[in-house]
């Protein structure tokens, strides 16, 4: 059994990581020349800062632990479904905050956490479905739409209703894992 591709994949596919390679020096290039410094750099950057600073004080201290593991799913999944987006083409973020990450880390690092974790401990009687539905159209209908209205980023190949869908699926698991009995303090 061969565990390793022909040489004629390999060279095929080396060819396409020095396109890469080359679209990322580009990028980077322009990065430093026009975004770096600018005032929607300045704003990424404030908006991935802000966000962390009010929950540090706003937050139920004594859940800390907890909502963090729900915000940290919503970053990872966050970044991850940015990364999938824009390799495939779907959408495009104009002013990046670090030249070599695909995403856009105010929304993934900031906002998308922060908000997550804020509707997690506020009013958490409240039926989950119900608040992810009500995060879900505020994030889908009101955040995505502001930053496309704003030029921070286009959608050539999606929809903020398709993101609703996805933006409730964020929300319940994270409720799910914050909820969650196996949360326990480690013995």
């Amino acid at each position: 059994m061969v565990f390793n591709p022909p040489d004629k994949i390999k060279k095929l596919i080396d060819a396409k990581y020095i396109v890469l390679e080359h679209a990322h020096d580009d990028l980077r290039e322009i990065w430093i020349d026009h975004i770096l410094f600018s005032f929607g750099w300045w704003t990424s950057l404030l908006m991935t800062i802000i966000p962390w600073i009010v929950w540090f004080v706003f937050r139920k201290k004594e859940s800390s632990t907890r909502l963090l593991l729900g915000g940290l799913w919503a970053m990872f999944i966050s970044t991850w479904l940015d990364y999938v987006g824009v390799t495939m083409g779907l959408w495009r973020y104009y002013n990046k905050l670090v030249p070599l990450m695909p995403d856009f880390i105010p929304w993934d690092f900031g906002l998308m956490p922060i908000t997550v974790m804020f509707f997690l401990q506020i009013k958490p009687k409240v039926h989950a479905l119900i608040k992810a539905s009500i995060f879900a159209g505020m994030t889908a209908f009101l955040a995505e739409l502001l930053f496309i209205k704003l030029g921070y980023t286009k959608y050539p190949g999606w929809s903020p209703v398709l993101s609703f869908p996805i933006f409730i699926i964020i929300y319940l698991v994270a409720h799910f894992l914050v909820h969650s009995k196996a949360t326990k303090p480690l013995r």
